[in-house]
């Protein structure tokens, strides 16, 4: 069965929102350097999960945010940091690989969500390839401007916005060839997420301009 093209962006949305704020919540509250109450790690996972959202729909001007006009965002990013808050009490090396395949998930899935609203409302393969990476690296590098970090997305070594990059363009290249927009969703998706995966699992590194 496929999906209705507007039941589809929203159910990659949900999940990205759900994701986000997960991996927000728990990166949070295991936070080495800041003590974070109840507010702190709920105010984080939401930046995590609404902020690149709420910052593509601004710029397509298309009414306002989704995270404001969908009571359902507000609630997928508020159970998302309860579960990431219970999660985070378990520490150890398997709560860092969930949060690393967490993040990577949402990587992936908002830059085909950024992607695919951008093309649903006219714009071109070039505006929704940078849509896509907007909506990916936005929510992430709001939760760390406000936790006091600079940014994933800016820092040596860390494939992250070019793996937002990579999974909205393959997204947009099936989506120019008309695939099946499902399979053109679960393409973009998971490059994304592989390709961030992969770059955690081997190392993989950018190198810095300045010498």
């Amino acid at each position: 069965m496929v999906l209705p093209i507007d039941k589809l962006f929203s159910l990659i949305d949900f999940l990205g929102v759900f994701a986000a704020a997960l991996g927000g919540a728990i990166a949070a509250v295991r936070d080495t350097r800041y003590k974070y109450d109840l507010v702190g790690v709920t105010g984080l996972a939401f930046a995590a999960a609404l902020g690149g959202g709420i910052i593509r729909d601004l710029i397509l001007q298309h009414g306002p945010p989704l995270a404001f006009s969908d009571s359902r965002y507000l609630l997928l990013a508020l159970a998302g940091a309860a579960v990431g808050m219970l999660f985070a009490n378990r520490a150890g090396k398997y709560t860092d690989r969930a949060i690393a395949f967490v993040d990577a998930a949402a990587l992936g899935l908002f830059a085909v969500a950024g992607s695919t609203r951008a093309i649903n409302a006219g714009l071109g393969r070039l505006p929704a390839l940078l849509l896509g990476i907007v909506t990916a690296a936005g929510g992430g590098s709001l939760r760390d401007v406000l936790s006091g970090r600079t940014p994933k997305i800016f820092e040596g070594g860390q494939i992250y916005a070019i793996a937002a990059a990579f999974g909205a363009a393959v997204f947009v290249i099936c989506d120019s060839l008309h695939l099946d927009r499902s399979m053109s969703t679960l393409a973009g998706a998971l490059c994304g997420f592989g390709l961030r995966v992969l770059a955690l699992r081997f190392d993989w590194k950018t190198r810095p301009v300045r010498r």
